[in-house]
């Protein structure tokens, strides 16, 4: 994937979440430079950016999700870009914590495995939408609302 700020975002809310979960101090030494390192990335994005340095089309990257709808139905996201990073990290942490139940799907009881498969299938799905709104919103504020394509 190209690095866009919705991305960029993406990663750091991984990076956090990894802290929060380990007390390892060497995982949490490499951490904390990754997180220095995205923090660096995403200031540099946004400056360049603004000033015209990065070209329109590479300020969006959607990420083109194809799949049936019916179904799989997650909610619409909006709001600033603020908003909606708060809402990618809350989709992260919900992401993670579905996930741990994979990592010992045996344990899931039989007729909980559908249900934990399609939870982890909605919440890509959202987190999809919460890094391509991202991407919008600074495109919007860069460029204009005529030039960026509807979602």
């Amino acid at each position: 994937m190209a690095e866009t700020l919705g991305s960029l975002c993406d990663k750091l809310t991984i990076v956090k979440l990894k802290q929060f979960h380990t007390q390892d101090l060497e995982r949490l030494k490499s951490l904390a430079a990754q997180e220095e390192q995205l923090e660096g990335e995403i200031d540099t994005f946004v400056k360049d950016a603004l000033a015209g340095n990065i070209p329109p089309e590479r300020l969006t990257f959607a990420s083109n999700k194809v799949f049936k709808k019916e179904g799989n139905a997650v909610a619409e996201v909006d709001g600033t870009i603020g908003e909606v990073f708060s809402r990618l990290a809350e989709v992260n942490c919900s992401l993670w914590h579905e996930q741990e139940k994979v990592y010992e799907f045996e344990a899931v009881p039989s007729e909980e495995k559908d249900g934990v498969v399609k939870q982890l299938a909605l919440l890509n799905l959202s987190r999809n939408q919460c890094i391509d709104q991202i991407d919008r919103q600074l495109s919007l504020a860069v460029v204009g609302r005529e030039s960026v394509s509807p979602p």
